[in-house]
């Protein structure tokens, strides 16, 4: 057997749902693979029993996927590392691991967002914490809502990185009958639409807790996406990537799946819970709830107008009233619709 066909081991540092889902989906691949998580209960779940009910509920786990509570130890022999914690703490559990990671092993970020304070996409926060060079990093997102991929239902995704090498070997860590990745090396676009498609899907579900109906709903996808694409572009992203899997696939599955928790978080902000009152109903991390500040950050300092994710920003975080949503979501001069790939201004 040759290196290139060797089983791949591989590290999945997060246990919930998206981490164990894509541990699961590496095993299918042909991986052995470890979780690592801080909640003994569940990782011993995991290693003992092949099963997350906390998050995965009804699922089992393939028998190449075993957990630890030792991230160190779990990182230590990976060929990939798959990284699966919230975007906000991913400094804090990267930073201690930079000098256990082995030197050939590639990073996978599934986390869509960006850093508060740092304005830093997460591709950027992995490779400074662990003291890798960016072409060792590689991101994945798409149309994969973590339920569904658990019960084996077909998907696409895009892995991107600036070295097609990277890509290409996440690609065949995660490569299976249901489960199919394409590479991408627009790094930027792609890790752009996963954190800015959580917050209009928290606007959609406002809106629609509020009781409004489909014309709202994909008026909102559909302007959200120019306001992802006017981001991209002004960071040089490619304006391919965003009609794609990566854009325009992920934020119609995220906007519309009530298994989204940022559109299920958005939903209960619309029926009148508190943000507290939600994200307890919830029950999962919904990234947008703090990306929305992040990335309207970074677009102030660019210069770019999000009015969907200032809205939204302005009712999780400032206390703008529900009801005072849905004047601020297209809240645009008129004029011509545009076209966003031609890099004008796009109302």
């Amino acid at each position: 057997m040759s290196a290139q066909d060797a089983p791949l081991r591989a590290t999945v540092l997060g246990s919930g749902s998206w981490g164990t889902t894509f541990a699961a989906v590496m095993a299918d691949a042909g991986c052995s693979v470890t979780v690592w998580g801080r909640d003994a209960a569940t990782v011993e779940e995991i290693a003992r029993d092949g099963r997350n009910t906390r998050y995965l509920p009804g699922i089992e786990l393939p028998a190449g996927v075993t957990a630890t509570l030792d991230a160190r130890a779990a990182v230590a022999d990976a060929d990939v590392l798959a990284v699966a914690v919230p975007s906000q703490r991913a400094r804090e559990v990267l930073a201690p691991l930079a000098d256990a990671l082995p030197a050939h092993a590639v990073v996978v970020s599934l986390m869509k967002g960006v850093e508060l304070d740092t304005d830093q996409r997460m591709s950027e926060v992995v490779a400074q914490s662990l003291r890798i060079d960016a072409s060792r990093v590689a991101v994945l997102s798409g149309p994969n809502l973590a339920r569904e991929i658990a019960q084996r239902q077909p998907t696409a995704t895009v892995v991107a990185s600036t070295s097609d090498a990277t890509a290409q070997l996440v690609a065949r860590a995660c490569a299976s009958s249901y489960f199919r990745p394409y590479t991408n090396p627009d790094v930027v676009g792609v890790e752009l639409c996963g954190a800015v498609k959580n917050v209009i899907a928290l606007a959609v579900g406002i809106s629609q807790g509020r009781g409004m109906g489909f014309n709202t709903m994909a008026t909102v996808i559909t302007r959200g996406l120019v306001e992802i694409a006017r981001l991209g572009l002004a960071l040089g992203a490619d304006a391919d990537t965003f009609p794609g899997l990566a854009g325009m696939g992920d934020l119609m599955a995220t906007c519309a799946s009530p298994d989204s928790r940022n559109h299920t978080l958005g939903v209960h902000i619309g029926r009148g819970m508190t943000l507290d009152e939600a994200v307890v109903a919830t029950g999962g991390t919904a990234e947008g709830v703090k990306s929305c500040r992040s990335v309207l950050a970074l677009a102030t300092s660019l210069g770019v107008e999000m009015p969907i994710t200032s809205a939204v920003v302005q009712v999780l975080h400032e206390d703008l009233p529900v009801d005072r949503l849905a004047g601020l979501l297209l809240a645009r001069p008129h004029k011509a619709e545009g076209l966003v790939r031609t890099g004008a201004s796009d109302g």
